[in-house]
């Protein structure tokens, strides 16, 4: 039997409004209609199983009737940070993994060697992004995606969390055992350019511990993804 298909919604009531995009989806994508049920999601981390009453030209009206807690948000919170990247796809690709992985929080950052820059369609492009991927792997929340115009802003957002591991091309040696891993924690990942010598030591100063992927250059992408994987598996999330 096939997952129930997944919509967010801004509000649950026991009558529940379908709108904007996601009603486009159901209706002319997914040819939903009257009696068909869904998953509705308020990122709550609940599931609202829902039976669609009434399908109009702009929303549909959907009963509620059943609640559930989501079975697959992650028990550790993690946030990812990383340097918003050149091509939008890799942003993209970044944002959709670390969702799947099991990421709370993600923000995107410009720092020293940033090129690109940041507006708010790219952002609102992420956020949908993120929503599109929560839904696909079945998570209840689609984190939402924070930008912050510097690496500083960036670092003092994960204020809290017990590891703060900043990864970095020219560390010689991890300052922390990322496989002995407990606890909430933050991951940074530099854009194309990395990071300066004063930005890690800015991190530094601010509790990260600079962490080395390996002797090989990574894309940073694929830095994003690995590291995130590698403490997701250290958490125990990936077991």
């Amino acid at each position: 039997m096939s997952e129930l298909k997944r919509f967010f919604v801004d509000k649950i009531e026991e009558v529940t409004e379908l709108c904007g995009e996601e009603f486009e989806h159901a209706k002319n994508v997914l040819r939903l209609g009257v009696g068909d049920e869904v998953i509705l999601l308020d990122n709550s981390g609940k599931e609202y199983t829902a039976v669609i009453a009434q399908a109009e030209k702009k929303r549909m009206l959907l009963n509620v009737v059943r609640e559930e807690v989501g079975e697959r948000e992650p028990k550790v919170d993690v946030c990812l940070l990383f340097g918003y990247l050149k091509n939008a796809d890799k942003n993209e690709f970044i944002v959709q993994k670390a969702v799947e992985l099991g990421v709370k929080k993600i923000g995107v950052f410009s720092s020293e060697f940033s090129s690109a820059y940041m507006n708010a369609n790219k952002l609102e492009r992420l956020n949908k992004v993120a929503k599109e991927a929560a839904k696909q792997c079945l998570r209840a929340t689609a984190p939402e995606i924070v930008y912050y115009d510097t690496l500083e802003k960036a670092l003092l957002s994960a204020d809290g969390y017990e590891n703060k591991l900043f990864a970095c091309e020219f560390a010689t040696e991890s300052k922390r055992d990322v496989s002995a891993l407990t606890g909430s924690t933050a991951i940074v990942i530099g854009s194309e350019g990395g990071f300066s010598r004063a930005e890690e030591n800015l991190a530094n100063d601010k509790g990260f511990a600079s962490v080395t992927l390996g002797k090989r250059i990574l894309r940073a992408e694929t830095a994003a993804v690995a590291l995130t994987s590698v403490v997701m598996f250290a958490l125990g999330e990936l077991r």
